[in-house]
């Protein structure tokens, strides 16, 4: 990093808050609080009229304008801009829900101030801030999208197995033999796969496969 401070963005309706953690970061090696705003209205406001900040610390549940709101008012206009999210809220939803919208980290309000600057760092140097609750909570999202994925196309133990062997270099009459049916089956196993996920290809499958977990390179 440059000598040049990084400029962060205080979006949070609790006053209170707000001043305690712009005391906080302003003795924070490398930053400068550039300005706090009552929510996402008022941040767009002065985001107007001065400076724009490199890091916005974000609260999602605020009046008049919420977390959500800026995070995709931002993500819109200023993408370049980090979005680091700071709030009491601790489920699946409204984390997934803002690193859709473009959140660069998560962290609780109860977080201490060395694992804050700990994740400014980490979004100044990477890009994002990625702690062990955040992993966590996306992937046990991603498993759940895949199981109801697998239950709304009814994928099948067989068609599983099926998929994990199209990306090997076995001939479908090889994978007959291994997985013990017959050619016929096989071929009934790719065109359902086919219509199900509108695939046109052997390639198509792979790559289908190796995204959704079927297969591990």
């Amino acid at each position: 990093m440059n000598s040049e401070k990084t400029k962060v963005a205080l979006v949070d309706d609790h006053e209170l808050m707000r001043n305690g953690l712009a005391r906080i970061i302003e003795r924070f090696e490398g930053y400068q609080v550039l300005f706090e705003a009552d929510n996402g209205e008022d941040f767009i406001r002065q985001v107007s009229e001065s400076e724009h900040p490199d890091i916005v610390l974000l609260d999602i549940s605020m009046p008049v304008m919420d977390g959500y709101q800026t995070a995709e008012w931002i993500k819109k206009n200023m993408p370049k801009m980090r979005v680091l999210v700071l709030s009491m809220m601790d489920n699946e939803k409204a984390i997934i829900k803002m690193i859709q919208l473009g959140a660069r980290g998560y962290i609780l309000k109860d977080t201490k101030p060395a694992v804050l600057k700990q994740a400014f760092d980490q979004i100044c140097a990477y890009g994002y801030y990625s702690n062990e609750q955040l992993t966590g909570k996306l992937i046990h999202q991603a498993r759940e999208n895949l199981l109801a994925e697998e239950e709304e196309f009814r994928i099948t133990e067989r068609e599983k197995e099926f998929l994990h062997h199209v990306c090997s270099e076995l001939t479908y009459r090889d994978i007959a033999k291994l997985m013990n049916s017959s050619p016929r089956t096989i071929d009934n196993y790719r065109d359902a796969l086919y219509r199900k996920f509108d695939i046109k290809s052997r390639v198509g499958l792979a790559l289908f496969a190796i995204k959704h977990g079927y297969y591990i390179i």
